[in-house]
């Protein structure tokens, strides 16, 4: 079962960082446009900086289970490690539930949140806001489930043998 967490992850973590490539290289792409726009052609494009701001949401966003997968996110390592060997995969696995509780309570009032967008429009593009918008239930779920598989991987030892460390050394 950890294999497959791990394999699973692994897979899933591929193809978000894939995607948050090409969003980084198109938002590079708009702003390179709207540098040149300004400065050179003086077309007074109206729409890079806008779609340069949820080109940058949703890569942000889609990072977050990046890091989840890899670790890399924030920890109170520090703290953790005084704790006792015995107690630290309990303290560990309550942290990763904690954190699961979080990005499912996201997820949850996300969805609401991209609804909501639906009733908007975006002036300049002339359509809903509900895409811009679903980037956070989208980046909830997708943090809700590399935590599951990470849980999983890691069972509470991921501050003993740190994923992806044999890649690092």
């Amino acid at each position: 079962m950890r294999e497959w967490a791990a394999r699973t992850s692994a897979r899933l973590n591929t193809g978000v960082e894939a995607v948050i490539a090409l969003l980084m290289a198109l938002l590079v792409l708009d702003v390179w446009l709207g540098v040149v726009d300004r400065y050179f052609f003086h077309w007074q494009l109206p729409w890079p900086e806008i779609l340069a701001r949820y080109l940058m949401i949703w890569a942000a966003m889609l990072a977050v289970s990046s890091g989840i997968a890899r670790r890399d996110h924030i920890g109170l390592t520090a703290a953790i490690m005084r704790v006792p060997v015995s107690l630290r995969r309990i303290v560990l696995m309550a942290i990763d539930l904690c954190v699961l509780a979080l990005f499912l309570y996201v997820l949850w009032y996300g969805l609401g949140f991209a609804q909501s967008g639906a009733k908007r429009q975006a002036m300049i593009f002339g359509i809903s806001l509900q895409p811009f918008y679903a980037a956070i239930p989208a980046a909830a779920a997708l943090a809700s489930i590399q935590t599951v598989l990470a849980m999983i991987r890691d069972n509470g030892t991921h501050l003993d043998n740190p994923p992806f460390a044999e890649a690092a050394a």
